[in-house]
């Protein structure tokens, strides 16, 4: 698939064959509410992918938004995470993020973080919640190259997806190799650096150049890296402008200059 044919509706096949949308919405520190709230604008403007986690307490109302939507089910899809502390039982875990979501399965369900020495009946217990079919892919987050290698010495089933923080600023070119190596896709959080460097005199010179925002840069840098950006918003025109990254591609010469800012 050629990147320059991409749009909001493009979705990515994962390496178990479903598929997961090219671009999608980012809950991190929202509440209930404000969770609620944005993902019906997310959802109003043609994304379909949400990504919520146990940790952020929003599960519930990003789960309202989905379900009061009146969207498909099936064309959504929805993504939370295993927080460390619930390493000792993920089944229930797992139930309960299912439970407060109040969903019938979740699309992608991820280790949010590793730890020193990750025991592998973890990832066993993610397999198996997998083969149950209530979750459709399952994965990981923030890992580095030492932790997918390592799981991947015994996983029976590989991680579909790794999320990390990925941005110009945090361009982790070694993982993104690695990843693109297992056939593992990238997903990008905070790839807008959660607004701290949108006033960056090389942003700002190419959103000129471009005619777009520094955002749209910055998001279509991580579409051209083959990731999956995932950008937060509470504000509308903000959501809605954040999906408007289709329409330009960056030229070879300025994603390298991009490249270099980390």
């Amino acid at each position: 698939m050629s990147i320059m044919e991409t749009n909001i509706y493009t979705r990515v096949r994962l390496n178990n064959g479903i598929e997961m949308p090219i671009l999608g919405l980012g809950t991190w520190n929202m509440t209930d509410a404000e969770a609620e709230n944005s993902v019906m604008l997310a959802l109003e403007a043609d994304y379909r992918l949400i990504d919520t986690a146990r940790l952020y307490g929003n599960e519930w109302g990003v789960g309202k938004a989905v379900r009061e939507s009146g969207i498909p089910r099936e064309d959504m899809f929805v993504t939370t995470k295993l927080w460390p502390t619930d390493f000792g039982n993920p089944k229930q875990a797992f139930d309960e993020s299912l439970k407060r979501l109040g969903l019938e399965y979740i699309d992608l369900y991820l280790i949010h973080w590793p730890v020193a020495e990750m025991p592998q009946s973890l990832w066993r217990a993610l397999e198996k919640i997998y083969e149950s079919k209530k979750v459709r892919a399952i994965g990981v987050s923030n890992y580095g190259i030492g932790d997918i290698e390592k799981l991947l010495e015994y996983a029976v089933i590989p991680p579909a997806v790794n999320q990390i923080k990925f941005s110009p600023f945090d361009y982790a070119e070694e993982i993104l190799r690695c990843c693109q190596q297992h056939d593992i896709i990238v997903e990008a959080y905070s790839p807008l650096t959660r607004g701290s460097q949108l006033d960056h005199p090389l942003i700002v010179e190419l959103s000129k150049k471009y005619k777009k925002t520094p955002a749209h840069i910055m998001i279509r840098w991580c579409i051209e890296h083959e990731t999956i950006p995932i950008p937060k918003s509470t504000h509308k025109q903000r959501i809605e402008e954040n999906r408007d990254v289709f329409d330009f591609s960056i030229d070879e010469k300025d994603m390298r200059a991009l490249d270099s800012l980390s």
